[in-house]
């Protein structure tokens, strides 16, 4: 077998030793990415090796909070682990969300170990014309 060395994962892994896996109560951070797509904002969370039913999304007030498990893969009484680099654990992440977005109408797709969230903007925040009026009053006369 053949392998590559890499000085930082060996860091990586021995941090995550020390640390141990994400707890219910201490979980591990997952990346994110976030950005407005028109009338939209997406957030996209990658958190691959996660089962659909292994992820919790919870929106109280402004807060959003995803939660995910990644479970060990089930294995015969046979199988000798060689090498486990994959984090298993809970992860999680919280993002304040503006009082411009939607929360009521959040949308959730998990394709390819992406979470990808799609919240609404509000109608008042979305930009608008406004027409100006002139200062002029007639009096009838």
């Amino acid at each position: 077998m053949l392998m590559r060395t890499d000085p930082f994962r060996e860091l990586d892994r021995l941090a995550q030793q020390l640390m141990g896996p994400g707890t219910w109560s201490r979980p591990s951070p997952m990346p994110m990415d976030a950005y407005r797509d028109g009338d939209e904002y997406l957030v996209a969370f990658d958190i691959p090796g996660v089962t659909a039913d292994a992820i919790d999304i919870d929106v109280e007030r402004n807060m959003l909070t995803v939660r995910a498990e990644r479970r060990p893969a089930a294995k015969s009484g046979d199988v000798q682990m060689e090498l486990s680099e994959r984090p298993l654990g809970v992860f999680s992440r919280q993002v304040m969300l503006a009082d411009t977005l939607d929360t009521e109408h959040i949308r959730a797709d998990y394709d390819a170990g992406v979470l990808t969230l799609r919240i609404p903007i509000t109608e008042r925040a979305k930009p608008r014309k406004i027409t100006v009026g002139s200062g002029r009053k007639e009096i009838p006369g």
